[in-house]
């Protein structure tokens, strides 16, 4: 019962954007992608098209199977495809079809492929969006291969996103979390510090604005990036997913809205991706920004000379310090080839090629074998994210993610454009959230 109102639920959701064209979107990692007008998949060079995971055998004898990511070829998509080609490489019995779809596109196909029958026989989740496609049917229960697989090792925050009521249904593929980036330049020349507290940013914020530049660049748009650049302020201040209502919540909330308000943050903050942040702070519009280390190319692109560092989310003056766990999960699709596609994902998953894979796509390892502070020992940049990690707090892991995850960024956003204050934005949210826990 319960998959069937979660399918349902996914469905009705879908619904009504399947045929939207030209939209532009971003994952929570941080990657922006484009949907064609057609709403077609943009297709790698050796993709041959949407495939569902029908057995099916290569000219040379090899079983075929297929694997769906959201890893643009521009990006982080080039080194999927170099790490596909190894595999094919590296033996004869599989022959592995790597597939990019834009995030929102790919989710559709999930959830209508679930119905419909044609799904990849391995796919790229969002990890906290993989209790929610699990609910539904869409990935196969891995729990027993996984017990038996002796080089299992991921860290519990990790591993555990990838299940659904006590069963396994994936495994995690790269991690990420979120820093203040600082103009170096910038906070030199104002005699600032790098803030450390919720005080101390502000005080940074007021010297560092002028009329051509914000002392803060954040995304708060109205999506799952939104909900995961507000988290480490949530989490810092006391406040919880499941208590919107409460002082700390509020009181997260108010202070970013306060940023607003003063100048100091862009209004048009509820319209920007993560990498619409990146590029104020790289054009040297904002002196700073919240991100991640999926922004190092980016930047290097953008900004080759600007001399950049990073540090932790403030916390709140009487808080901690907070980060949400971000990235990106592998699972086999229901009816796939999953001896085949087993055999991929532990291969994609094994300690030697997280280490490669991850570290050439911004992210860190999952695996509990990896040490990650000793991967990046002597890199400034990735070492304070290496020591945030393991702290780091994931979102749920619940089937209702999407839904709680919605009324969060909604209440973001009207407050932030100042449809409702704060009280009755994050009461209403709350609200929101309880009557999903009621159904």
């Amino acid at each position: 019962m319960k998959k069937s109102i979660a399918l349902l639920t996914a469905m009705a959701m879908v619904a009504g954007t399947l045929m939207a064209c030209g939209s532009s979107t971003e994952s929570a990692s941080g990657e922006k992608v484009t949907e064609a007008a057609d709403n077609t998949a943009v297709e790698n060079e050796n993709t041959e098209g949407t495939d569902s995971g029908t057995d099916k055998t290569s000219a040379d004898g090899r079983t075929e199977i297929t694997f769906w990511h959201y890893m643009s070829e521009d990006k982080e998509g080039k080194y999927v495809n170099q790490a596909v080609e190894e595999f094919n490489n590296a033996q004869d019995e599989i022959y592995v079809t790597a597939q990019y779809l834009p995030r929102d596109e790919l989710m559709k196909q999930y959830t209508i492929g679930v119905v419909s029958g044609e799904l990849p026989d391995c796919g790229m989740v969002d990890n906290p969006d993989h209790n929610s496609y699990a609910s539904m049917g869409v990935f196969e229960d891995i729990t027993d291969l996984y017990n038996s697989w002796e080089d299992a090792s991921f860290m519990e925050g990790s591993i555990n996103s990838c299940y659904y009521e006590g069963k396994l249904y994936g495994l995690p593929w790269g991690n990420n979390c979120l820093g203040l980036f600082y103009n170096k330049e910038m906070l030199d020349a104002a005699g600032i510090e790098v803030p450390t507290t919720w005080s101390e940013l502000e005080a940074a914020c007021e010297k560092l604005t002028t009329d051509t530049c914000k002392g803060l660049a954040i995304s708060a748009i109205g999506n799952e990036e939104g909900t995961f650049q507000y988290m480490p302020w949530l989490l810092s201040s006391g406040g919880s997913v499941t208590d919107l209502a409460s002082e700390g919540s509020k009181e997260s909330m108010s202070y970013l809205y306060g940023l607003i308000e003063k100048g100091y943050i862009s209004r048009e903050c509820v319209n920007w991706t993560q990498a619409d942040a990146e590029k104020q702070f790289a054009a040297g519009q904002a002196a700073m920004m919240i991100n991640g280390p999926w922004q190092f190319s980016g930047l290097a692109d953008d900004a080759p000379d600007l001399a950049y560092g990073v540090a932790k989310v403030p916390k709140a003056d009487n808080g901690e310090y907070a980060s949400v766990l971000g990235g990106e999960n592998v699972a086999i699709c229901t009816g796939a080839n999953v001896e085949a596609s087993w055999k991929f994902l532990t291969w994609i998953t094994s300690k030697e090629k997280s280490q490669d894979i991850c570290k050439s796509i911004g992210r860190f390892s999952p695996r509990a074998d990896v040490n990650v502070q000793e991967m990046f020992a002597d890199d400034p940049l990735n070492s304070v994210f290496a020591e945030v990690m393991p702290s780091a707090q994931s979102r749920g892991p619940s089937p209702d993610w999407p839904e709680i995850s919605a009324a969060i960024y909604t209440a973001q956003q009207e407050v932030f454009t100042g449809q409702k204050d704060v009280d009755t934005a994050m009461t209403d949210a709350q609200a929101k959230i309880d009557a999903i826990g009621s159904k």
